[in-house]
């Protein structure tokens, strides 16, 4: 009796894959099918060993958009060509909620980002209030979890906040949104003696110029942290990127 009312479900209500729209099959568990995680377009090689950008460590241009004490960042794909920005997409303003698990699991394979035994805690960038509230959820918080049960490192849920409101990023210039996010976070008090001496890692959804993750770095350091990494699901071109 149930096998024939999901069958009746599934035929009139089909799984579809949020992305391309193509009906999903019995192994595509997340609401995206498995082609379109496959046309993600990673980052090309060879990478630069610290920030994992295409190119190397001498020639290295985007090293320079991080903080000089952040020990590495690592993203796994493009958010100008494929699938990656369309997943994003979905993940913040679709409500698929479910996208944490395939993305969170790229995040947690990427090369180069495996954690070591010295890894303290994740740490997720904080939504602005409003945002959340619209939302419903975080998705950086939510990537957090699902990358602390493939390496077994804890996440310090509200660890950061943002110390004053600020508007979104998206239609700003480089030197716009490093004015806009200056100052903006802060570690909460409780925290503040377990950030000494702690070796964290920063987890976002996307990054484009540093900004915010750079002014969330500041606050790690402010408040004692010995290193900091960021991860991040997808990385925006930078100028002279070739295409991808």
């Amino acid at each position: 009796m149930q096998r024939a009312a999901r069958a009746a479900l599934a035929l009139c209500f089909p799984r579809v894959c949020v992305v391309c729209d193509r009906a999903l099959t019995d192994h595509d568990k997340y609401a995206v099918c498995g082609l379109c995680l496959t046309r993600l377009h990673q980052l090309s090689a060879p990478r630069c060993a610290r920030c994992g950008h295409p190119g190397s460590a001498s020639s290295c241009r985007w090293c320079a958009l991080l903080d000089d004490r952040v020990v590495t960042a690592r993203s796994v794909c493009w958010m100008s060509a494929g699938s990656g920005a369309d997943v994003v997409h979905a993940f913040k303003y679709g409500g698929w909620r479910v996208l944490a698990v395939p993305m969170a699991d790229r995040m947690a394979r990427v090369d180069g980002m495996h954690p070591a035994a010295a890894s303290t805690a994740l740490v997720a960038v904080p939504l602005a209030s409003a945002r959340e509230r619209e939302r419903g959820y975080n998705q950086s918080e939510l990537l957090a979890r699902e990358i602390s049960r493939r390496w077994a490192i804890p996440v310090w849920s509200g660890a950061l906040q943002r110390s004053r409101q600020t508007p979104t990023q998206t239609a700003l210039t480089p030197q716009q949104r490093l004015r806009n996010v200056a100052g903006a976070f802060a570690i909460v008090a409780a925290f503040r003696a377990r950030c000494r001496g702690a070796n964290l890692i920063l987890v976002d959804d996307v990054i484009t110029t540093g900004a915010t993750m750079n002014a969330c770095a500041t606050a790690m350091f402010a408040a004692g942290a010995h290193s900091v990494a960021y991860v991040t699901f997808g990385r925006a071109r930078a100028p002279g990127d070739p295409p991808p």
